[in-house]
């Protein structure tokens, strides 16, 4: 399975809007194909709106795709994007299988930048620690990009609340489990707290 991964930047105080015109054309795309989650940036870089779409391999998304546009998809929503960007997502080894569900009210999505060549090195460093991390508090996915900007890494982390994710943070590093040592290949590292819609699978 992959994820596309669409942030679209909005001019400030559109959020609402821009979510208003996606719930409204939603229940016809989700014919095609079902949306993984949709979100909202609350903390790091502001109104940026996160969608995230599974399909089960390039042609799905192809085909998918095709058809959405005769049925008027992506909502229009020029008057208010600034910038889009688009990738595509392959799980790392270790990734727990796409799931839509109840999971937190804010969702960490983390994104880093490594090195050419060196996302190998970065999922053998995470093997021996993700379980155990993994049993402190679940998470969505983690990727690496497989079309768009290459070299990223991208995991989601879904939290009940901002105290729960600084609660578990910090036994996790008490306890020296976290996080996987891979700053020698790193270059640039974003993060932000997204919340996610009314209409969001992952929510």
């Amino acid at each position: 399975m992959i994820v596309e991964m669409r942030t679209t930047l909005v001019k400030p105080m559109t959020q609402k809007k821009v979510e208003e015109r996606f719930a409204q054309a939603l229940p016809e795309r989700q014919k095609l194909s079902p949306l993984g989650g949709f979100f909202h940036t609350d903390v790091g870089t502001l109104n940026q709106i996160i969608e995230l779409w599974p399909y089960e391999n390039m042609a799905q998304r192809e085909d998918v795709q095709a058809r959405a546009a005769k049925i008027g998809w992506p909502p229009d929503i020029r008057e208010f994007a600034i910038e889009q960007d688009a990738k595509i997502l392959k799980p790392a080894p270790f990734s727990p299988p796409f799931k839509t569900g109840k999971f937190g009210s804010v969702y960490e999505i983390r994104q880093y930048i490594y090195q050419s060549g060196t996302i190998p090195k970065v999922i053998e460093a995470w093997i021996p620690l993700i379980e155990a991390r993994m049993k402190l508090s679940p998470m969505v996915g983690c990727w690496y990009t497989d079309i768009g900007p290459l070299h990223q890494w991208v995991h989601i982390w879904p939290f009940q609340d901002a105290s729960e994710r600084q609660r578990v943070r910090a036994e996790a590093v008490e306890r020296k489990m976290w996080p996987p040592v891979t700053a020698e290949w790193l270059l640039r590292m974003q993060n932000c707290l997204a919340l996610p819609a009314s209409f969001s699978p992952l929510r």
